[in-house]
């Protein structure tokens, strides 16, 4: 468990789907954060924490005093379908809209990256929308790199949307 900036980063547990979900499906309704376009149902995200492969790591950002969570931060194995990239791990992050920058982000990053050490990863890798300048300034500060971009990578409704991809080696 680590503390600082009054969060706790925890493992994530069974019964903080509702929570995780409640974070996520404003921030995909707002509709210029993340390119996922369905909420999610509680169920859904508790049939994927119980589903999470051996060397996923899942952590939670909560409040000390009255345990409200308020981020998340999953890094998961890059492809299944290969080992040859078993040491790269994408990573995903979701702060609560009313949370932002107030250093959620940077709490659950450091405690992900001393796991995925310890789990064997030696990168990690993801994507950013490019119209998300604040994740990406996140990502940045946190030692990430831009790798190149994928024009027209995601589209939402009628509009096209630029992803970033960046990587950080551990």
């Amino acid at each position: 468990m680590h503390n600082s900036m009054n969060v706790c980063v925890r493992a994530v547990r069974l019964g903080d789907a509702e929570a995780i979900v409640g974070i996520l499906n404003p921030v995909i309704e707002a509709g210029e954060y993340t390119i996922l376009d369905t909420p999610l149902t509680t169920e859904a995200e508790r049939r994927y924490i119980s589903q999470l492969p051996e060397r996923a790591i899942f952590h939670v950002a909560q409040m000390p005093g009255d345990g409200t969570i308020v981020g998340f931060q999953t890094l998961e194995p890059f492809a299944g379908y290969t080992h040859a990239c078993d040491h790269v791990g994408v990573i995903a992050t979701f702060v609560a809209l009313e949370h932002r920058r107030q250093r959620v982000g940077g709490r659950l990053f450091e405690a992900t990256v001393d796991s995925a050490r310890q789990k064997g990863y030696e990168k990690i890798f993801t994507y950013v929308r490019g119209d998300n300048r604040a994740a990406l300034n996140a990502y940045l500060k946190y030692g990430f790199r831009i790798v190149g971009t994928s024009a027209r990578h995601a589209k939402i409704g009628d509009r096209y949307i630029d992803e970033i991809i960046i990587e950080r080696f551990l």
